[in-house]
Order: structure tokens, then C-alpha cells, then sequence
């Protein structure tokens, strides 16, 4: 037999391997059931991100003490203490530990928002304007909240592990500059104001149905959105200040599927300012309706 037999049989041995390391790195994301890559532990993803989110935060122009900054953090800690309640009366308590939320609103015209792991979540100034409520604004936490529980950036990274490295030795590469090199790469903060890189559309779609149940969980109505939405359309179509449409779903395709999962986010919803504890409702459920991804926009800029 040749060199290169052998050298075939040896990249298919190491190929096997890496398939059976990914298959059991899987994990399933709350509420739309998702199997999903996990090759980072949300420790892991938590420190690499903390470092970047405070070096951002000490030349962030946050608002503070007014009436909007007061009612970012009231929105924010209502849903996140209705998820942490959520969690607690079902038993998956253990997912969300170690988590430090914060809510804060950066002095910015930009109709962004962006999220980090383990609860950091900032709004931009310029998307008050279309949020116009409390409740549109619970759309937009929910939707980032969303983000962090679903352990997107996680997810994410492990991609690019997977992509890169075959997905050997994850938690070493994370203690090292290439662990660094990654976190740029998923996160990209520090580089603009802008801060987060782009999702991908399959988990913008899945952080806009686990947005509007936890907005739900926390007594906010999730009907709302649907307006949120088309406002938000207007904006980004007469405002070179967003974004939001380069790398997100087109605002149609959005609106469409939000009014396709509301029959089961306002299961979650019993009423303005009631938090739903109910056990009878998994945290952890069948998937969701297949998500379209298709997309003719390929720009990359970076966005909410």
C-alpha cells in the first residue's frame, strides 16, 4: 500500500473523530428546542467576552439617572427576573448561573442594540424613537435577552473552532492567543461603536420567537412587535443611521414568521405586568417551524 493510502486513511481516521466530537458537543436551544454546536462552555465564553465588554464600557457614553436610562433598566430587569423565575419553577435554574445582568442605554443616534454573554445588553439612544413604549422596548430586550440565553455567541465560536481547528481541544485554544483571536472574530468589539457582529439569520429568527416569550413571561404583550417591526422597516429604509437590515432577515420575511409563532408566545402571556411561572410549559420543547434563511443581502456590516 502507498504513502498515500495511508495518508487518506489517516484524514478520514481524523475526520471520524472530529464528526463524533462535534455530534456529541450538541446542545438544544430553550424554547425552539434547536439542536445546536457547543464546543465552548458558557464559563469559557462568558470570561473571553467580560474583558471586552468592560474595556467598552469605560469610554461608552452611558446615559444615566434619566427617565429613558431608568426605563432600559426597569424593562430589562423585569424580564430578566421573569426568565430567571421562568427557569427556577421548571427546574433549569443551573443554566443561568453565573450570570450578571446589566442593562444600560449608550448616548448614541445609531437604531442599534447589541448583547453580551452572561446578561450584558446595551440599547442605543437612536432606537427609542421607534421602540415609541415600554412595551416596544420589551421587544428589543427580549430579542437580546433572547440572544444571551440561547448562548448564540457560543454557538458561534464553536463554529469557528469547528471551522479552523476541527473542534480539537476547544478549551485549550481558549486559554491561549488564538482563544483571543476568536473572541475578536465573534464578538468584534472595541474595533466601532457599532461593537457586535452580525448573527446569523437562522438566530436572529430564533432570538425574535424566544424574545416575544420572554417578553411574555415578564407581562408584556407580545402582539406589540409587529408594529415594533414595521416601524422599525420605515426607519432603517430613511435612516442611514441603522444597520439593522444589512445582516438581519428583510423586515417582511421578519414580520411574517413573528405572526407565524405568536399563537405560542401569547400562551406564555397572562396579562400586563403578570409574570408566568406556569411549570406546564417546558422550557425546553419540540423545534420550531422551519426557519428560511435565504437572503440576497450578503453585506457584513455589524449590527443588532
Amino acid at each position: 500500500m502507498t504513502k498515500t493510502y495511508y495518508f487518506k486513511m489517516a484524514k478520514l481516521s481524523i475526520m471520524t473523530i472530529v464528526a463524533l466530537i462535534i455530534l456529541q458537543a450538541c446542545g438544544s436551544v430553550p424554547f425552539t428546542g434547536r439542536r445546536q454546536l457547543s464546543l465552548v462552555s458558557s464559563e469559557q465564553i462568558m470570561a473571553l467576552s467580560l474583558q471586552q465588554y468592560q474595556d467598552y464600557m469605560r469610554s461608552a457614553p452611558v446615559e444615566r439617572n434619566s427617565a429613558n436610562a431608568e426605563m432600559v433598566k426597569r424593562v430589562g430587569t423585569r424580564i430578566a427576573a421573569a426568565v430567571e423565575t421562568f427557569y427556577k419553577s421548571n427546574g433549569y435554574e443551573s443554566e443561568l448561573k453565573n450570570y450578571s445582568w446589566e442593562f444600560n442605554l449608550v448616548k448614541d443616534k445609531s437604531v442599534n442594540a447589541f448583547a453580551m454573554p452572561g446578561g450584558k445588553i446595551v440599547v442605543y439612544e437612536g432606537l427609542l424613537p421607534v421602540t415609541q413604549s415600554e412595551e416596544g422596548l420589551a421587544v428589543v430586550v427580549g430579542h437580546e435577552v433572547a440572544h444571551v440565553i440561547a448562548q448564540h455567541s457560543s454557538e458561534r465560536m464553536s463554529q469557528q473552532i469547528a471551522l479552523q481547528y476541527g473542534g480539537s481541544i476547544a478549551g485549550g485554544l481558549l486559554g491561549n492567543s488564538i482563544g483571543s483571536q476568536l473572541g475578536q472574530q465573534v464578538f468584534g468589539i472595541g474595533a466601532q461603536l457599532g461593537v457586535m457582529l452580525p448573527y446569523a439569520r437562522k438566530q436572529e429568527y430564533e432570538a425574535d420567537e424566544i424574545g416575544l416569550i420572554v417578553m411574555a413571561l415578564a407581562g408584556y404583550n407580545p402582539e406589540v412587535a409587529v408594529s415594533f417591526w414595521s416601524r422599525m422597516a420605515q426607519s432603517s429604509s430613511n435612516s442611514s443611521n441603522s444597520d439593522f437590515l444589512s445582516t438581519h432577515p428583510t423586515d417582511q420575511k421578519r414580520i411574517d414568521r413573528i405572526k407565524q409563532v405568536m399563537p405560542r408566545a401569547m400562551e406564555f402571556y397572562q396579562g400586563p405586568g403578570k409574570v408566568n411561572k406556569d411549570t406546564s410549559k417546558t422550557i425546553k420543547t419540540e423545534a420550531s417551524p422551519k426557519i428560511d434563511t435565504k437572503s440576497s443581502n450578503t453585506s457584513e456590516k455589524w449590527s443588532f
